[in-house]
């Protein structure tokens, strides 16, 4: 809008603006951020995580990403203990794939995967989700199976 326009109609513009932006956003499936927990040995690590609760969000992850924060990642949420088939097809970074129970322990973890890659990703048995965080990261963090994950999503059994 030109400044010579009376200051409701730059004010009304400047809503509609931000309205359609918002819209946008949530069209496009705008992330929400949540903090989880990691309890290991060398003490808790704190992430921010992306929720993965549909079966589209799922299926998206973190494909088309050229970067990932070294304390952002993505849970993808099963709702229930099951097997969990995951691959890398049209993800450009390496990940560390952290396959948790219901009970927040973590079973397995996939460190590195190769990006690009069709090759399935086994959990090796039943878990709830699976955090998926920059390749690396649970070396370097000190993350191992047996550790315990803090999130809403996990309730102690």
């Amino acid at each position: 809008m030109r400044p010579g326009f009376p200051a409701y109609l730059r004010a009304l513009g400047a809503a509609l603006l931000l309205l359609a932006g918002l819209a946008t956003a949530q069209q496009a499936g705008a992330a929400s951020f949540e903090k989880l927990t990691i309890e290991t040995r060398g003490g808790p690590i704190t992430f921010d995580i992306e929720l993965a609760l549909t079966p589209a969000e799922r299926a998206k992850g973190l494909m088309y990403r050229t970067e990932l924060a070294p304390t952002g990642g993505m849970l993808f949420d099963f709702g229930v203990d099951q097997p969990v088939y995951m691959w890398m097809k049209n993800t450009y970074i390496p990940l560390d794939m952290v396959f948790i129970r219901a009970d927040g322990r973590i079973a397995r973890i996939a460190e590195n995967t190769t990006p690009l890659s069709t090759a399935t990703i086994e959990s090796g048995g039943p878990v709830r989700a699976v955090l998926e965080l920059a390749g690396g990261t649970a070396r370097a963090r000190g993350i191992v199976a047996g550790d315990k994950v803090s999130h809403r999503l996990f309730v102690a059994r």
